[in-house]
C-alpha cells in the first residue's frame, strides 16, 4: 500500500501593522482566514486579533520588558513544530517582521529546519505613527535622511548613535520610554542640540493616540509628566516640529524657542 503523505504545512511571519486594522494588508488578512494556528505578539492590536475567525487556534506570545512569557528559542521551535505537523501557521507580529521584531531569528530557524517559510510586510510603527501626526520622517527643507534604533539596548551609554541625529537626519527611537532620559542625555553628550524638536508617539494609529512635542532637553521629563505609556515611538528631528501635536514643555521660555526652530524650518 502506498504510504500517506503528511500534509505540507507553512509558516507566514507577517507584519500586523502599527494597531489599526485597516492598516492591516490584504494578503495579511486573508492569511488569518485561512490559517490553521496564529502566533501573536502583545503589540497587535485588538482589531486586528478580532479579524482571526473563531475556529483558528490562537497562542499569545506576549513580551514585556524583562518579562517573556515565551522565550525566543522556544518561539522558534513552536513555530517550526507546528508547521512540520502539517500546519498553516501565521506568526503575527506587531508592525513589520524585519523591524524590531525578530523575524529574522524565526526565518533562520525556519530554513534551518527545512521548513516552508513566506514573509509579508507590514506597515511598520515609524511610518504607521508618523503619518497619523501629519509628521514627515523626510522633508527636502528638513531631513534626507532617516535611522530606526532600539532604545532599550543594554549598556546604551556604548552604543555608537553618532551622526543619527542633527542637521538634515530624523531619528525614530523604538522602546525607548523607560531609557527616555538616558537617550536625552546621550545625543546631547554626542553633540546633538538641545533644543532640537522631538514627538513622542503614544498608541500609535489607534482611536487612543496621543502625540506630544518638546525638545529634546525636555524628554525625559515629559515621558514622565505626561505619564506615556508603551507602546509609543520617540521621533527626534527638525521634522518634529512639522507634527500635529500637543506642546508639552516643562521649561520656562522652551515654548519659545520651539517656536523659533519651527520658524526657521
Amino acid at each position: 500500500m502506498a504510504k500517506t503523505l503528511p500534509p505540507a504545512g507553512k509558516l507566514w511571519l507577517v507584519g500586523a501593522g502599527p494597531g489599526d486594522p485597516d492598516l492591516l494588508t490584504l494578503r495579511a488578512a486573508r492569511l488569518l482566514e485561512s490559517a490553521d494556528l496564529v502566533v501573536h505578539d502583545g503589540l497587535v492590536g485588538e482589531g486586528v486579533l478580532a479579524l482571526i475567525p473563531a475556529h483558528v487556534e490562537r497562542i499569545s506570545v506576549a513580551k514585556q520588558r524583562s518579562r517573556h512569557t515565551m522565550k525566543q528559542e522556544m518561539i522558534n521551535e513552536l513555530l517550526v513544530r507546528e508547521t512540520l505537523a502539517g500546519k498553516q501557521v501565521v506568526r503575527l507580529k506587531g508592525g513589520d517582521p524585519f523591524i524590531f521584531g525578530r523575524g529574522g531569528e524565526e526565518l533562520d530557524a525556519a530554513r534551518k529546519s527545512g521548513v516552508a517559510v513566506e514573509v509579508v510586510p507590514g506597515i511598520t510603527a515609524a511610518a504607521g505613527c508618523a503619518a497619523q501626526a501629519g509628521l514627515p520622517l523626510t522633508h527636502r527643507e528638513d531631513a534626507s535622511a532617516v535611522s530606526f534604533v532600539a532604545g532599550q539596548c543594554k549598556d546604551l551609554t556604548d552604543q555608537d548613535w553618532s551622526g543619527l541625529a542633527g542637521h538634515g537626519r530624523t531619528l525614530v527611537i523604538y522602546m525607548g520610554l523607560a531609557t527616555a532620559p538616558a537617550i536625552a542625555d546621550k545625543l546631547i553628550a554626542d553633540g546633538v542640540s538641545p533644543g532640537l524638536p522631538v514627538a513622542v508617539v503614544e498608541r500609535g494609529t489607534t482611536k487612543d493616540a496621543r502625540v506630544l512635542r518638546t525638545l529634546l532637553t525636555d524628554l525625559g521629563d515629559l515621558v514622565a509628566r505626561e505619564k506615556v505609556a508603551s507602546p509609543a515611538l520617540i521621533i527626534v528631528g527638525k521634522v518634529a516640529a512639522r507634527a500635529d501635536a500637543l506642546d508639552c514643555l516643562g521649561a520656562p521660555g522652551v515654548a519659545n524657542s520651539l517656536k523659533d526652530i519651527a520658524c526657521e524650518s
